[in-house]
């Protein structure tokens, strides 16, 4: 998102507006701010609120002091939809990024469909992408409703372990080794490949805009290199 912010927006000011009660949020801001930074924009303030707080007016009036170009909310989406309609509220036009925890239908319930105009988020998937759709009917014909972020990871998860027990059996050690080897895996996102030395997964994203409360897919980012 420090990316698309800079090169895709052209921003060069932002905030963070971090969840200091998650190591998640905390984590994904230092993170913006380093490429962000990079990448030659300039975080100009940062400010805090805490999981399962209601009203975020007070810091988000000394957000709009800042006149940043963006504001960062690597949040889930409960709080996410309240902060998108107090930001929008008090007059706040500027784009509003965040990261997979915005990925629920449920924001729009919150929020509103005017106050996400100008918003963006990063996420694991976009629903019209034609490689997803075996993992996406699948979901439905099961459960008889959408699949969430955390559904379609939970589902990458278990094609993952399936393929490692197929290479290597079922014993514990080469489930792991075989895990450490997964090389461009088709799984319900798209493609994965583990880093042996790191234990991350490689992986495109996709950055999803909202408009008029309806989600397009704005720009696909592959890994770097």
């Amino acid at each position: 998102m420090a990316q698309f912010a800079a090169k895709d927006l052209n921003a060069k000011t932002a905030v963070l507006y971090l969840d200091s009660s998650s190591d998640y949020s905390k984590s994904l801001g230092k993170i913006f701010k380093e490429k962000f930074e990079a990448d030659g924009g300039q975080v100009v303030m940062e400010e805090a609120f805490l999981a399962k707080d209601q009203d975020f007016k007070a810091a988000l009036t000394k957000i709009q002091t800042a006149n940043a170009d963006v504001i960062f909310v690597p949040a889930y989406y409960e709080e996410v939809g309240k902060i998108v309609k107090q930001a929008r509220e008090l007059g706040i036009t500027a784009a509003i990024l965040g990261t997979d925890g915005w990925d629920d239908s449920k924001v729009i319930d919150i929020a509103g469909k005017d106050a996400l105009n100008n918003t963006f988020f990063c996420t694991h998937y976009f629903e019209g992408d034609a490689e997803v759709q075996g993992f996406i009917e699948s979901y439905k014909k099961e459960y008889n409703n959408d699949p969430n972020v955390f559904a379609a990871l939970g589902y990458d998860a278990g094609k993952m372990l399936i393929n490692a027990i197929e290479r290597g059996g079922e014993d514990s050690k080469k489930i792991r080794d075989s895990i450490e080897t997964i090389k461009d895996l088709p799984v319900g996102t798209g493609k994965i490949t583990m880093d042996a030395a790191t234990h991350n997964p490689i992986k495109g994203i996709v950055v999803i805009e909202t408009k008029d409360g309806m989600r397009s897919l704005r720009t696909k980012i592959a890994p770097e290199g």
